[in-house]
C-alpha cells in the first residue's frame, strides 16, 4: 500500500519538476529517477537536468546557480502537487544572477493563492516583486527600526 502510495505521489511530483524546469530556465530537460526500483521506500532518488543548451547531467555537475535554480524547480514541483498555506524561504536565490532572480521571483507569484510566503533576502528582483516588503534598520546604534513598505499594482514598476 505504502509503495503504491509513494509511486503515484512520485510520479505527479516527476511530472511536475519536468515541467517546472522547462519553465523556471525557458527550456531544458529535467527528471527524477530512483536509484533502486525494487526498493522504492529505501533507495535514493536522482536528478538528472538539461538546461537549455547543454549536456544532460547529473545535478552534481552543474554551476552553482544552475544547481539553485534546479532546487528551485522541485520545490515548486512539489508545492503544485501538495501547495502548504505557509512557506518560508531564507535566500534561496543567493546564488542566481539577476536575470534569474526575477524569473524565480516571478514565478514564485504562480503560488501566492494557495500559500502565503515569507520570503527573506537581499536580492533587488526579489524585494522588487514582493507585495509586502518588510526590513530592519539601525538608524541609532543599538536601536534597531522595523521599517514597511506596501506596494499596490499602480506604484510597482
Amino acid at each position: 500500500m505504502m509503495e503504491k502510495q509513494f509511486n503515484e505521489q512520485f510520479a505527479v511530483i516527476s511530472k511536475n519538476f519536468s515541467s517546472t524546469f522547462a519553465e523556471m530556465f525557458g527550456g531544458g530537460v529535467a527528471e527524477l529517477k530512483l536509484s533502486d526500483d525494487k526498493d522504492i521506500l529505501n533507495c535514493g532518488i536522482e536528478i538528472a537536468a538539461q538546461p537549455p543548451g547543454k549536456a544532460l547531467k547529473n545535478m552534481m555537475a552543474l554551476s552553482g546557480g544552475e544547481k539553485a535554480l534546479t532546487a528551485i524547480a522541485l520545490l515548486f514541483a512539489i508545492l503544485k502537487m501538495k501547495p502548504s498555506p505557509f512557506c518560508i524561504l531564507d535566500e534561496i536565490e543567493a546564488a542566481l544572477d539577476d536575470a534569474n532572480v526575477v524569473r524565480y521571483a516571478e514565478y514564485l507569484k504562480n503560488f501566492t493563492d494557495d500559500t502565503q510566503f515569507v520570503v527573506i533576502t537581499h536580492r533587488k528582483g526579489t524585494m522588487e516583486a514582493a507585495d509586502i516588503l518588510y526590513g530592519v534598520t539601525m538608524q541609532e546604534q543599538g536601536i534597531s527600526k522595523l521599517v514597511s513598505v506596501k506596494f499596490n499594482e499602480r506604484s510597482v514598476i
